[in-house]
């Protein structure tokens, strides 16, 4: 049997999954960055994601729709990992209460305008971050942004509209 260079095929033969990973893993590792911020844990999402979704690789109804899966699949790790840090940071910061430590945390300031854009984009609750992200860096109609993230389409024009002011108020009222 050949390798298969190029297919245009839907049959999930054996080829077409390497084929699915190699055409979907680098999107899902840079969208899993931009909600994350850390290069590591993105990649180790991104490929937790492709396994998630290879798994149920039979039952999917559109080959086609692989990668709205995998992106929603990288949402809800994304989102997962975030709640496990939040509680771990809020048990961490009661230890520390409890014990009578308290740690100055001085945030280096930024200087340059993309470092601004990063902080400010940080700063967002996690719904409007992953909102934003779909909608502006992965070029997704409001729609597709309501169906990564589980909600409406009203929903995710609200978290979008939300975050978009906030950024717009933290980084100077400056509009694009």
């Amino acid at each position: 049997m050949e390798p298969i260079e190029t297919s245009t095929s839907q049959d999930p033969a054996a080829g077409s999954l390497e084929e699915l990973y190699v055409r979907h893993a680098p999107d899902a590792v840079r969208l899993a960055y931009l909600l994350t911020r850390d290069a590591a844990l993105a990649e180790d999402v991104a490929q937790e994601a492709f396994i998630r979704v290879a798994g149920r690789f039979r039952h999917l109804r559109s080959m086609g729709a692989f990668d709205a899966y995998l992106r929603k699949t990288v949402v809800n790790l994304c989102m997962s990992h975030h709640r496990r840090m939040r509680t771990a940071r809020a048990y961490a910061e009661r230890e520390r209460a409890r014990i009578g430590g308290r740690e100055a945390s001085a945030a280096p300031v930024d200087v340059e305008t993309r470092e601004e854009v990063r902080a400010a984009l940080a700063a967002l609750p996690e719904r409007q971050r992953v909102a934003v992200v779909l909608r502006f860096y992965g070029d997704l109609s409001e729609q597709q942004v309501g169906d990564a993230m589980g909600c409406s389409v009203t929903a995710a024009r609200s978290l979008v509209f939300r975050a978009m002011e906030t950024l717009r108020r933290r980084i100077g009222g400056e509009e694009r």
